[in-house]
């Protein structure tokens, strides 16, 4: 089959390029591509979510995938049970639908950091480019 594409591209009069080599090549430069930029962030979070799931202890504040938010009453193997206001309405969840843990005050905080964090490495990048810039035009 791949004789019949170089016969073609022959016939075309395009050159070949490369061959049956540089087509593995390409696939496992994509194979490599989507290992780190897809695979192995997801496969980190996913274990971050776990052990943030098993270092679970009663009295922690948490919010659930839905938005409950409560805290934790009692914790078994694969569930929570969660007390979700004063009037002591108990709830109880499997681990997996427990979205984050702390206080309500905690998680706007860490969630704000992330944002400061992204906005401080943007402006690092900025002026990096800035600077190399300046240093190319001062190079000509």
């Amino acid at each position: 089959m791949f004789n019949l594409i170089e016969t073609a591209h022959a016939a075309s009069g395009a050159p070949v390029a490369g061959g049956m080599g540089s087509t593995i090549m390409m696939l496992v430069i994509m194979i490599a591509i989507f290992y780190f930029f897809l695979i192995r962030p997801e496969n980190k979070r996913k274990k971050e979510a776990e052990q943030m799931r098993n270092t679970l202890k009663k009295g922690d504040w948490l919010t659930t995938i839905g938005g409950l938010y409560g805290r934790v009453v009692a914790i078994t193997d694969r569930t929570v049970v969660l007390e979700t206001s004063e009037d002591r309405v108990r709830v109880e969840f499997l681990k997996s639908a427990i979205s984050s843990v702390g206080t309500l005050d905690e998680q706007a905080a860490a969630a704000q950091r992330t944002r400061k964090e992204k906005k401080a490495a943007e402006a690092a990048k900025a002026t990096e480019a800035a600077a190399e810039e300046k240093k190319d035009s001062t190079e000509e």
